[in-house]
């Protein structure tokens, strides 16, 4: 078997079985370089090499874990969920409880939305928005992985379709690969060519709110139930002033270090709490968020490895070669192969270089259009992360969600993204390719 596709399978299975993603990932990575007879030590040195590609990703998301930890503990965000919560008991009739539903999940949506485009933040928002709202979850009994699929479409959809923000970044590497190849393709043809496989995101938000509308029951701990406290105007101007200083740095600096360290630095030179004090809360927002660090950069160590494996190029043709030049069938074994070598990856951006310049030269040979290869490219893309374990699109959902320890990254966020994300995507990227 391809060493690719074992250890891919080696770390999807032992993520199933509850062992921790980083664990598996680099057990999975190693399984893969011996099978591809790699010496061990070259394999540990890959992954070393690896490793270091995601260090300035991992170092943004731990900054901006603590700067999240600044605006929660500076109170806004658990002043109006305590006025919400106070509104449901005053009025507990059915119709306030969903319509209250309706309104947080829209909300999520457009958050979620909003931060790949027009506040071009990512996960950001996820370590602030989402912790103090699950006191607010748990008394609606609202069901955790309907939250887990809207923040993931959120994160995904946008960019996916639309050449803005996170998009606009997204559709360039797809153009450079092309570029890459010697295929001329023009850079608006590309949100033409993944409107339809982005309505796979479309179809698997709908039937996610449907399948998990029902309620769910979760404990509400003793620390969730707090009293209503006012908040000096002084704070909430700080803390605004705070948030505006770090979107607009991160514009200026490209930088979401930067960003995290222009916030950081406003509450401190504000003084609006003692240091002794803003610094415990930094420590703890960046231990929330340094884990998805870690996964992150065990994820680029995975990568490197399957990269000098010299068995991604194999896997791709030893898929296609089976159908005989069938455009159908290659359709399809192109879209298994992108599926295995992005759900390892666990990233976008990371798998389209990869599979780029595998699959336009395949493309040509069996004469589909430059559109169709389009969306067969951005849709293998697009399936690393709607539901890989070592995602940041579902990692990040997971820190929030799973704050009191109630949501399983596995179970609760990457199963239901993978079965209503990448098997949709899987079907509309399938007729895209057939139809353009």
């Amino acid at each position: 078997m391809n060493a690719v596709l074992i250890a891919v399978i080696v770390m999807i299975v032992l993520s199933l079985c509850r062992l921790n993603v980083v664990l598996s990932l680099f057990i999975g990575a190693l399984v893969g370089g011996l099978t591809a007879h790699m010496s061990l030590a070259d394999t540990i040195s890959y992954f070393t090499a690896g490793i270091g590609d995601g260090a300035e990703v991992a170092l943004s998301y731990a900054l901006l874990g603590g700067f999240a930890a600044l605006i929660s503990y500076s109170g806004i965000t658990d002043y109006f969920v305590e006025r919400i919560i106070r509104m449901i008991k005053q009025d507990s009739t059915v119709k306030t409880r969903v319509w209250t539903k309706v309104v947080i999940v829209v909300s999520l949506l457009i958050l979620a939305c909003m931060s790949q485009n027009i506040l071009p933040i990512h996960i950001a928002f996820i370590p602030i928005v989402i912790p103090p709202l699950l006191s607010l979850f748990n008394e609606l009994k609202l069901d955790r992985r309907m939250i887990a699929v809207v923040l993931t479409f959120g994160l995904c959809f946008p960019y996916t379709l639309l050449p803005f923000g996170f998009g606009h970044i997204f559709h360039e590497i797809i153009k450079k690969g092309f570029d890459q190849a010697n295929y001329a393709i023009q850079f608006d043809d590309i949100w033409k060519a993944m409107l339809i496989p982005s309505m796979g995101f479309v179809f698997g938000l709908v039937t996610g709110i449907f399948l998990y509308r029902k309620p769910r029951d979760y404990r509400q701990s003793a620390s969730e139930t707090f009293e209503v406290k006012e908040i000096s105007r002084y704070t909430v101007f700080v803390t605004i002033f705070a948030i505006v200083t770090t979107f607009i740095v991160q514009l200026l600096t490209e930088s979401m270090i930067f960003g995290a360290l222009a916030g950081i630095l406003i509450f401190f030179l504000f003084r609006v709490y003692d240091w002794k004090t803003l610094d415990n809360e930094l420590v703890s927002g960046i231990k929330i968020m340094a884990y998805i660090g870690v996964v992150m950069l065990t994820a680029n160590g995975f990568a490197n490895v399957m990269n000098h494996s010299d068995q991604v190029e194999s896997l791709v043709h030893g898929m296609v070669n089976i159908t005989n030049g069938d455009k159908s069938l290659s359709i399809i074994f192109m879209l298994i192969a992108g599926l295995i070598i992005t759900l390892g990856i666990g990233s976008s951006f990371a798998t389209i270089p990869i599979i780029a310049a595998l699959f336009i030269p395949f493309g040509q040979q069996i004469g589909l259009s430059p559109l169709a290869l389009i969306s067969i490219i951005g849709t293998a893309g697009a399936l690393g992360d709607a539901g890989s374990p070592a995602s940041d699109s579902t990692l990040g959902p997971t820190a929030g969600l799973n704050m009191d320890g109630q949501h399983d990254h596995i179970w609760d966020t990457c199963v239901p993204t993978f079965m209503l994300f990448n098997i949709p995507l899987l079907v509309f990227g399938y007729i895209a390719a057939m139809i353009l």
